[in-house]
């Protein structure tokens, strides 16, 4: 059963996935002689660089989400479907939506993104906190404050100090913007909402397998970074890998193993590709090969964008950076691309136009760095937070972040310290089993050991 889209006498692109790339790839289209369908299980785009501020309570979940047909209101040839594609059938052209519903394309545009990597080691899949989507980032929010609240009716103190240790592994910007984040809380907000216990005592760990955090960056900015973490009382700890957890104590390579009730996985991503591709068009990291128009090797008609994409060339032989502004260029080119394809001009390849990076640890604490210029401190917080703003979807959005972002400012207060839906652990750990395929037996991967 085919489902319900309008025909067209224009060529029909499918662009899988509501993410930065896909959505900057279909509005970009918008003037283009074709149909534009985008599919996606949610029917809302998530703005995830600041997922760690809503697991920390210092945004709610909503300002951070923007409905996708809000997002394309009044472009003409755009459709969306709340969907979960099961496979892509390239032969046929068409994709299998489930249920025996699919949906034919001329061209097909992959913009899955990436999910948590554990490396294939079952007990981080089953038992760490990841952080790649709003679901994940309110189970997060709900289980720190869950372990305040249990940590109040304890008497044993090593079950209380277990459910006050908190245990970050990678120390990329995700890692330690929350490492961040929790210090503030442990420093302005916990010993307010706490006062019977002694948050002097809580331990927020960052374990970096690497010998500095932010390793993307120069070393001027990861020193200044890693200043900032010990200042909020966060504990780095690095050349350590984290090898396993079993829901009480951190295993690691080291003899530094660790007792908390809370890993946050932020060490690794990979790509989140769709069956039916052949094992040929996938490279390491679970990504996708693609050449330098992002069409995905031997398929005339497919393309991939954004994390899910691996370009490699000599300039990337390990493919692009995972990141935001790679796949929101991507997508833009390949709609010009898309242009001259339906006018039967020749292609241009992708060149990725690198704009600096930056990371933020606390209020008036991140860094910035812009080709060979290093800024910290103030200007490289204020500079932060107005990239990010200009960036999230939607006025209401942007406008409801600055309030929150100034309120927070001037009272150190995280509002939205609610357990709305509690999380629960049995529940977490069978989708995550089934989201991943693990047995039942631990084991530690090779590739994790290297």
């Amino acid at each position: 059963m085919k489902i319900n889209i309008p025909e067209s006498k224009h060529p029909r692109i499918v662009i899988i996935g509501a993410g930065f790339g896909g959505i900057k790839l279909a509005k970009a289209l918008r003037k283009t002689d074709c149909q534009v369908v985008l599919i996606d299980k949610n029917n809302f785009h998530t703005f995830q660089p600041l997922l760690y501020q809503v697991a920390t309570s210092a945004l709610e979940a909503e300002s951070i989400c923007y409905p996708v047909r809000k997002i394309f209101e009044g472009q003409k040839n755009f459709y969306f479907r709340r969907k979960t594609v099961k496979k892509i059938h390239a032969e046929e052209k068409y994709i299998d939506l489930g249920k025996d519903v699919t949906l034919e394309y001329d061209y097909l545009v992959i913009a899955t993104g990436a999910r948590t990597n554990f490396f294939g080691n079952e007990g981080l899949i089953v038992n760490a906190m990841s952080m790649k989507n709003i679901i994940e980032a309110i189970d997060l929010r709900s289980l720190v404050l869950q372990n305040f609240e249990k940590a109040l009716t304890l008497t044993n103190e090593r079950k209380r100090q277990g459910l006050m240790n908190f245990v970050i592994a990678g120390a990329g910007p995700t890692g330690v913007e929350l490492a961040g984040a929790l210090g503030e809380m442990k420093q302005k907000v916990l010993p307010k909402d706490y006062p019977e216990l002694d948050i002097s005592k809580m331990n927020i760990y960052l374990v970096q397998s690497r010998d500095r955090v932010l390793p993307a960056l120069s070393e001027k900015s990861s020193a200044r970074a890693l200043k900032y973490l010990e200042n909020l009382g966060v504990e780095v700890v690095l050349n350590t890998r984290v090898l396993d957890y079993h829901g009480d104590y951190v295993q690691t390579n080291t003899d530094q193993d660790m007792i908390a009730k809370t890993l946050i996985w932020t060490a690794g991503v990979e790509g989140a590709p769709i069956s039916g591709l052949g094992v040929d068009a996938i490279s390491r990291g679970n990504r996708i090969l693609v050449d330098e128009y992002n069409r995905i090797k031997g398929h005339e008609n497919i393309f991939a964008i954004g994390d899910v994409a691996a370009m490699e060339t000599e300039d990337t032989p390990r493919g692009h950076p995972m990141v935001a502004p790679v796949a929101v260029q991507q997508g833009e080119q390949l709609a010009k691309n898309f242009n001259r394809l339906l006018k039967k001009q020749e292609l241009r390849p992708f060149k990725y136009k690198d704009k600096g990076a930056m990371a933020t640890v606390g209020k008036n604490k991140a860094v910035v760095q812009i080709g060979k210029r290093n800024i910290g401190g103030f200007v490289a917080w204020f500079i932060w937070m107005l990239v990010h703003l200009l960036a999230l979807v939607g006025f209401r959005n942007r406008l409801v972040v600055l309030m929150n972002w100034t309120r927070n400012y001037f009272n150190s207060d995280r509002g939205m310290r609610l357990i709305i839906t509690p999380f629960e652990l049995s529940k977490a750990k069978k989708k995550r089993r089934e989201q991943y395929g693990v047995g039942l037996e631990h084991h530690v991967t090779e590739e994790l050991e290297k």
